[in-house]
């Protein structure tokens, strides 16, 4: 094959991967459009509709009858712009109809080494649906932090998991928390929705028997629980670092956002600058395997191999055991592996 052949066909394949990128680009940005439109703040649903409909259909007549090409392209990137201003300036709010279980938001006061934490949730379930929501207040001697632990939440895909923190203090006591959507009545979550501003983010905070009992007792879910490797002045920093965040929310609300500012991500931000060996890594997104994660990095116990650690952490026979017992906290602890005796 001469070189003439040869440089006709490299130019005619770039030309054809050059159509192909941009063409997979135009539909990736159509698709987050139709998103955007689809679950937007539009007051009436059939405007919604409409306009998640029009949109694609608009962009394929553009495509087709406008010419030269990029004149389509500049039109379609600032509707695209359009459509990004204005979903960015819908604003949260803390005003809303909101699911009783997280209606009420904690907040703290921190005056040296006392932390006093208002409206720390401790549910009565009967069912997942069917509880009584209660709230207490306490206050911790930040001297006495001791302990920082990982529960890792699986529901379904293996790939996918809810995580949570939970301090451990002197006495027994333990304070956990759940970053999660804020739903409102009636409102259930979506992943898909979870990307297009429906949902609040919100800090709940937590007696364990709440947060943990919630998953292992009435959902079902698969609950694992480990102990991090976190000296006590860490420790600290990360709760304080956790409730800056949460008296903020109390009166400036965000939005959740289940790819960039979740569970998983949230924990990242607020520990990132004390764990320096944990850089970005698929696992963070890909949150079902963190645990793996943090294993090879060194913040578990190293004792077992990772899979007879993973098993051996599995705490729903425990935590059903455990029930309502008020030392619910310390029998699901009993006997794991990297936990003191």
């Amino acid at each position: 094959m001469s070189r003439v052949t040869n440089n006709f066909l490299l130019r005619a394949l770039r030309f054809f991967v050059r159509r192909i990128l941009l063409w997979f680009i135009a539909t990736l940005l159509t698709l987050w459009c139709v998103g955007a439109i689809y679950y937007s703040n539009l007051p009436v649903a059939w405007m919604r509709t409409a306009g998640a409909v029009a949109f694609p259909l608009g962009t394929i007549i553009l495509f087709i009858l406008v010419r030269p090409r990029w004149r389509a392209w500049l039109v379609f990137l600032a509707a695209f712009a359009a459509i990004v201003v204005w979903f960015l300036l819908i604003p949260p709010s803390n005003d809303r109809d909101w699911r009783p279980d997280v209606a009420v938001l904690p907040y703290a006061e921190i005056n040296g080494d006392t932390l006093t934490v208002h409206n720390i949730r401790n549910c009565d379930y009967r069912s997942e649906t069917d509880y009584t929501v209660r709230h207490y207040d306490k206050t911790f001697d930040l001297t006495k932090l001791q302990s920082v632990d990982f529960f890792v939440v699986h529901w379904g895909s293996p790939m996918i998991a809810h995580t949570m923190l939970s301090f451990g203090f002197a006495g027994g006591d333990y304070l956990c928390f759940s970053i999660e959507t804020r739903n409102q009545n009636g409102q259930g979550y979506s992943a898909i929705k979870g990307l297009f501003r429906q949902f609040e983010i919100t800090y709940v905070v937590a007696d364990e028997r709440d947060l943990v009992r919630l998953r292992t007792n009435y959902r079902g879910e698969q609950v694992y629980l480990y102990r991090l490797k976190v000296n006590p002045d860490v420790a600290r920093a990360v709760l304080l670092d956790y409730f800056k965040e949460v008296n903020r929310l109390k009166d400036h609300p965000e939005w959740y956002n289940a790819v960039s500012d979740n569970c998983t991500t949230s924990i990242h931000q607020h520990t990132y600058a004390y764990a320096k060996k944990v850089r970005w890594d698929w696992r963070i997104l890909i949150n079902g395997y963190v645990d793996e994660l943090a294993y090879e990095v060194g913040t578990l116990d190293q004792s077992l191999p990772f899979a007879e650690l993973k098993a051996r952490s599995l705490i729903n026979e425990r935590a059903k055991d455990a029930d309502k017992d008020p030392d619910f906290s310390t029998r699901i602890r009993k006997g794991l592996p990297g936990f003191p005796p």
